[in-house]
């Protein structure tokens, strides 16, 4: 502090003295000391409103990496506030018990400032609890892959929670006069037992990294894993929940994901599409042959078909009463696109059908017949 402030620091506090001398008014303080006490306590109620409204989601509105942050409707944790305004109001009567000698009960406002202390504390650790829900507007995803970026938020939120938790259990210890080395102490000579009887948990933690680095699948992925088929919703520190087709959930211990085989279908670069059309033994030749050049030249040149090169459609089974035509095409990585695609193949081959006169193979006539 220089020259400057500490003159600024000696006159406020000579202004705050004379303000808070006097005769004693009510249980110990005079007039001008409940006056300022009020004062400062309204000024620590604006400094938590304004914290909570404007500070926090300005800052998170410029440092955000993501655009689930936006600064014009968001608030922080009620908790933020309360803290940022016992925070003020105890560092001021801190001060005030420090550079002024006012009329007062120093009884009194010693117990209050040990409340606002551990009040600040306690709440601090609630909202950072809360605030951990806001660590995937820091996390940066190289490119644009998004799916990576709460996959990695996800479990960076799992071991957000645990360590505010392991340091708020050390920290109410400690302001309940706990012997908190006997405690360490303790946990070192137990730690080996403790490792052996978690083993699992420990083996699940190790899972979820894993999972994060190696990246088999995202949040959001439809995966199979270990014979479950669905939906990626979280990446837990002990276990992955998915939801099924049947919209119901499961819950996957990440060391089991981690020893089984993982079969990613959103990580497909097209899908496959392999139509199969049964004519009658008796058809022409030349017309199937027709049949099979028009209609690979009119599903190639569709805009939605790729991999052009690894289509075909061709005969592949002439065992009366039958005549077997398979295709296999391909199409880009979307399931609505793939089922639109695949009508559309069936209704340009009835068509074609038509055009070359064939007839499809029907069973239940040849049965009559």
């Amino acid at each position: 502090m220089n020259d400057s402030q500490c003159e600024q620091t000696m006159k406020l506090a000579s202004e705050l003295n004379e303000l808070m001398n006097g005769s004693e008014a009510f249980l110990g303080f005079s007039t001008g000391t409940i006056t300022t006490i009020l004062v400062v306590l309204m000024f620590s109620v604006i400094a938590g409103l304004l914290s909570r409204k404007l500070l926090f989601p300005k800052i998170l509105d410029i440092l955000s990496k993501t655009e689930r942050i936006d600064g014009r409707d968001l608030f922080a944790p009620r908790s933020l506030g309360w803290m940022i305004g016992l925070l003020v109001f105890w560092q001021s009567l801190s001060w005030m018990f420090d550079e002024t000698e006012p009329v007062w009960n120093e009884g009194l406002m010693e117990t209050v400032m040990d409340l606002s202390q551990a009040g600040f504390v306690f709440l601090m650790l609630i909202a950072a609890y809360r605030l951990v829900d806001y660590l995937d507007a820091f996390i940066v995803v190289e490119g644009e892959n998004m799916a990576a970026r709460r996959s990695l938020a996800s479990v960076a939120e799992s071991i957000g929670r645990m360590a505010v938790m392991i340091v708020g259990i050390f920290v109410i210890a400690g302001f309940l006069g706990f012997n908190l080395n006997g405690l360490i102490a303790g946990l070192g000579i137990t730690g080996l037992a403790l490792a052996l009887a978690a083993r699992d948990s420990v083996a699940n933690v190790f899972g979820a990294i894993s999972i994060i680095i190696d990246q088999p699948f995202n949040v959001g992925d439809w995966v199979i894993v270990d014979g479950v088929e669905g939906e990626v919703v979280s990446i837990g520190l002990r276990t992955t929940m998915l939801r099924t087709s049947a919209d119901t959930m499961v819950t996957m211990p990440n060391s089991n994901i981690t020893n089984s085989a993982v079969e990613n279908f959103s990580m497909r670069r097209f899908r496959r599409i392999r139509p199969n059309f049964e004519f009658e033994e008796e058809s022409d030749p030349e017309s199937l042959k027709s049949f099979c050049d028009s209609l690979f030249s009119q599903v190639v040149d569709d805009p939605r078909s790729t991999k052009s090169e690894d289509s075909w459609i061709k005969i592949t089974d002439s065992t009366p009463p039958k005549i077997t035509i398979s295709g296999n095409f391909y199409c880009l990585q979307s399931s609505k696109t793939q089922r639109e695609f695949t009508e559309d193949i069936l209704l340009m081959a009835r068509a074609r059908a038509i055009e070359c006169g064939l007839k499809f193979h029907e069973p239940r006539r040849r049965s009559q017949m």
